[in-house]
């Protein structure tokens, strides 16, 4: 998805999603990513490195938020699921 391309409302998204994916980034080790950054700086392809972090970067902001803030379905509900879909398929006789 491209900048042009974003829903209305999605800044505040993407911007949670670069703040979670940045703390999750310096929780791992930021110290070894600063060195690697400076080797990559000097390479004339910077601005699709850039992009490509960028994207690395919002993916990984995705995957913290859906691990810590995403709350699991209801076990009954989740039961209750199960029944409703085995009877509309015919197997509960």
């Amino acid at each position: 998805m491209t900048r042009g391309e974003e829903r209305p409302g999605a800044l505040g998204e993407h911007a949670v999603l670069a703040a979670a994916g940045l703390a999750d980034l310096a929780v791992s080790g930021l110290g070894s990513a600063f060195g690697a950054v400076k080797g990559l700086l000097r390479r004339s392809d910077a601005a699709e490195l850039a992009a490509d972090a960028e994207q690395d970067l919002l993916a990984r902001g995705r995957l913290v938020l859906d691990r810590y803030a995403s709350v699991p379905p209801a076990h009954l509900e989740v039961l209750a699921r199960h029944a409703v879909a085995r009877r509309a398929a015919g197997d509960d006789a």
